[in-house]
């Protein structure tokens, strides 16, 4: 059998469900691993469930399926498929089909090395089941915060005089192993954490080679990421974001999915630290922020951020609180920029334009057309309007268009007059404004309207009614909904 397909919740272990005292639990065939861990709970009376298991189950039954006079061979056959299909443990009901379990299922269990569980007959299967969730929600909170914990470190970490070795020591505590941090060349800048002993050392600094991209071949020639496993230590290297040839290496006893993310944000923010200094960029948005604060116009500072040209991305995380700093570093590492600005429940990201932004997993973008330093303003509202409609619609990416329009052929004066002649009755209102702008632009739709603006869709309709009344118009004619469009873009 392949690997199961486990769900995102950590899998909890075997001894803590045995060691629930409101179950009763009995382990009466089978190995006594601590290591054995169950990702999910599942009922079957099939004599054969091998079609129906995922992997990692504990599988549940009271026997239904058992003939009479069921002899050995059958309770081998049984059990031998709760094994191939990666069955984690049995858990057998001894009522009200059975008063105890059969003798030849244990001996089958305990050949096949499948734990066996008595479930007493004051155990409903359903509370064995709620327990397995119950315990695995305790261990994903428990995840959770320490992961959480992990962020908070090693953004404070970074924020230190000295952050690269501050980072790589934060890293080596949370995973309980070491951190390096290899150059461009191969040779070892920084290191913290316990050593492993030269074999390791010489494995890691092997490892670090296969993901180091050479200068001579494209970006993508070779993994991001690489890992083996060496005197029962699991190493990893991750190569740098910011293209320069750096290498994150780690060697830790486990590897989990905690983990992993820990030492992905923790090569974020390397990625971050180690671009600045070797290419300089950090001095050049430093004194383009001057230049600024002194009075610079924008375009004069834009060819110190590298582009004449850029495009404004607007990103907002899926199903996730309002994002801290780390994970807005994350996302403009993702689309190649670190100047990134947290506004809220929203990411800004300044990128070059000839840079493609792509869909970044976990994040909905607006994406603004490509602007010079003076319309910048106007591409940033460009993009906070993509964002909302692409998150009512569902669309990971969504760009605002580039092609002229066929408002560009009314002169601009006439045209924004009339706008505001036209929206006078409700401008005093942003919210009445606002509504009727993404309620036009998704055309009608009163529920992708109320997900874009995040308010009840009953708010959206008593905010259209106000609107029809105020400007005195049928919104139901497509003519005046094309005249208000024309306006609202002018606004």
């Amino acid at each position: 059998m392949p690997d199961p397909a486990v769900p995102p919740t950590p899998p909890i272990p075997l001894d803590a469900l045995l060691a629930r005292a409101d179950l009763g639990l009995r382990r009466i065939a089978g190995p006594a691993d601590p290591a054995v861990v169950v990702h999910w709970a599942h009922t079957s009376e099939m004599a054969d469930p091998y079609p129906y298991l995922l992997g990692g189950e504990l599988l549940l039954s009271a026997g239904v399926h058992v003939p009479d006079g069921a002899g050995a061979g059958y309770f081998d056959a049984y059990v031998s498929r709760i094994v191939a299909a990666g069955g984690a443990a049995l858990g057998f009901g001894v009522a009200p089909v059975h008063d105890t379990v059969p003798g030849a299922l244990v001996e089958a269990c305990e050949m096949h090395g499948l734990p066996l569980l008595e479930v007493p007959p004051r155990t409903t299967f359903s509370a064995v089941a709620r327990a397995v969730w119950q315990l695995m929600a305790q261990a994903r909170t428990a995840e959770l915060r320490r992961v959480t914990e992990a962020q908070q470190s090693l953004a404070a970490a970074a924020a230190r005089p000295d952050p690269v070795p501050s980072v790589l020591q934060q890293l080596a505590r949370r995973l309980g192993g070491r951190a390096v941090l290899y150059g461009p060349e191969g040779t070892r800048i920084a290191a913290a954490g316990t050593d492993p002993g030269e074999e390791t050392r010489t494995a890691l600094a092997k490892l670090a080679e296969v993901v180091r991209p050479s200068g001579q071949e494209p970006s993508d020639a070779r993994p991001s990421s690489a890992s083996d496993t060496v005197a029962g230590l699991r190493l990893v290297a991750h190569a740098l974001g910011n293209g320069e040839g750096f290498v994150l290496g780690t060697a830790a006893p486990q590897r989990d999915a905690g983990d992993h993310t820990i030492a992905s944000v923790a090569a974020v923010l390397l990625s971050l630290l180690t671009g600045e200094r070797h290419s300089g960029s950090g001095a050049g948005r430093s004194s383009a922020l001057v230049r600024l604060l002194l009075g610079a116009a924008p375009a004069e500072v834009a060819p110190l951020l590298g582009g004449d040209r850029w495009r404004v991305v607007h990103g907002r995380p899926d199903g996730r609180a309002a994002p801290d700093p780390v994970a807005a570093s994350a996302l403009g590492a993702a689309l190649g920029s670190s100047l990134v600005d947290v506004s809220g429940e929203v990411v800004r990201v300044l990128v070059p334009d000839g840079r493609t932004v792509e869909r970044v997993p976990g994040w909905t973008l607006g994406v603004s057309a490509a602007a010079a330093p003076r319309d910048w303003p106007a591409a940033d509202t460009q993009a906070a309007r993509a964002l909302a409609r692409a998150r009512a619609t569902r669309t990971p990416v969504l760009r605002h268009g580039d092609r002229p329009a066929l408002a560009d052929l009314v002169p601009p004066h006439d045209a924004d007059a009339h706008a505001r002649a036209l929206l006078a009755p409700i401008e005093r209102s942003p919210a009445l404004v606002d509504t009727l702008r993404t309620w036009l632009s998704l055309h009608g739709s009163w529920d992708r309207t109320a997900v874009a603006l995040d308010v009840h869709r009953n708010t959206v309709r008593q905010r259209i009614a106000r609107c029809a009344s105020l400007l005195d118009a049928d919104l139901d004619d497509p003519d005046v909904r094309m005249e208000l469009w024309f306006a609202l873009r002018r606004t």
